[in-house]
């Protein structure tokens, strides 16, 4: 269901979405009121949902589509001003699964490929995430096999998982790798759809462990304006000092550097300190920040003294650069399918066999604090 004040918008959204046949909009509506007495005659499994409308607004109707007998998984839409980017964030935090930059012009609305892939790859990815944990109407290439359970012994092979990396071929089994022997320098964490929840979940339950030492650095998938708020987010709610990264800032203990919407962050050397690059590079994996090149550059810089862990996301962006950093000596860990909003980016990260547990987000934070705290 597509529900936005605007026909014109609703009808552009509904033909992106209609032009793949993997999906159908069964209904298209202005407010929040219309789409929660919609949801009582029809089951649908996404809702688009705009924020700014008359009537009720996305942010008051969102608890009662989320309540609803269907449960449908939520996409917020909204163009990109810090007061949406902070309601977003806020939905996030009160249930939904993810959110949609709206292009701010009409001509880039209508003409403009980004937002049409985005939009379709993100209602299908959900759908797909609904139906296996529903039962009601499996994926056609799901499997019978269970999620990948919690894995902690070295050496031990699974049942094939559920989505194929491109990294490897289909049915590959999940084989986990010895972690490394140093203890961590740094911690680096790449996320995507589901991310910003997964990351306030690890980042409090780390400090709720005691904290650690070493600083944080996060690429999560989000347009400039959203990592602002992100980063503020993340403070308040997880008691760790928080800040968009900027060009230049020297790396301190203790602290969250997030990748600004947009950029690249990487990691160099200047004058015997570590600092924070910046740059504008061509998107890997179709996304500026990207996963892959923060680990490569953090491998390269930190060596075997690196913790790196990739959760929940679309894609396939950090399962290459956790191959660099196995192969310096470095740790990755992953989260596991069944706790994942789309076993993805985690997925191919464990088929790509370089990690060396793959955990339920409740677990991830413990394992992180007993590892980043080891003896030296």
């Amino acid at each position: 269901m597509v529900v936005d004040d605007s026909a014109v918008v609703r009808g552009l959204e509904t033909r992106m979405l209609e032009s793949d046949p993997a999906i159908k909009v069964v209904a298209s509506v202005g407010n929040g009121q219309s789409a929660i007495q919609t949801l009582e005659r029809q089951d649908i499994e996404i809702v688009v949902l705009d924020i700014e409308m008359p009537v009720m607004d996305g942010l008051t109707a969102l608890p009662k589509i989320l309540a609803s007998p269907s449960r449908p998984k939520v996409i917020m839409s909204s163009t990109l001003t810090q007061k949406n980017a902070e309601i977003s964030l806020k939905a996030l935090e009160l249930g939904a699964t993810d959110y949609i930059p709206k292009p701010s012009s009409s001509r880039e609305l209508t003409g403009g490929t980004d937002f049409k892939r985005e939009l379709v790859e993100k209602v299908k990815a959900l759908g797909a995430a609904v139906r296996r944990s529903s039962g009601r109407r499996p994926a056609p290439a799901a499997p019978a096999a269970a999620a990948v359970p919690t894995l902690r012994r070295p050496g031990a092979a699974v049942a094939p998982a559920p989505a194929s990396s491109p990294l490897a071929p289909p049915g590959t089994k999940v084989v986990l790798r010895q972690a490394g022997t140093e203890r961590p320098d740094v911690i680096c964490i790449g996320s995507s759809t589901g991310g910003p929840q997964a990351l306030f979940t690890v980042l409090s339950g780390i400090m709720k462990a005691g904290g650690v030492t070493q600083p944080i650095l996060i690429t999560q998938h989000m347009p400039a304006t959203f990592t602002t708020i992100l980063a503020e987010h993340i403070s308040r709610l997880s008691g760790f000092p928080a800040k968009e990264a900027a060009d230049g800032d020297r790396i301190e203990g203790g602290k969250v550097y997030v990748a600004p919407g947009d950029y690249h962050m990487l990691v160099e050397v200047k004058n015997g300190e570590k600092i924070l690059r910046l740059n504008q590079g061509a998107p890997e994996n179709f996304c500026r920040p990207s996963v892959d090149p923060m680990f490569r550059s953090i491998s390269q810089v930190y060596g075997r003294k690196v913790l790196a862990c990739v959760l929940t996301g679309m894609g396939s962006d950090g399962a290459r650069g956790g191959k660099v950093i196995v192969e310096t000596g470095g740790t990755v860990i992953a989260q596991d399918e069944a706790t994942s909003v789309v076993w993805g980016m985690p997925g191919a990260t464990a088929q790509a066999g370089v990690c060396a547990a793959v955990l339920p987000i409740q677990d991830i934070a413990g394992w992180i604090h007993k590892f980043a705290n080891r003896r030296a």
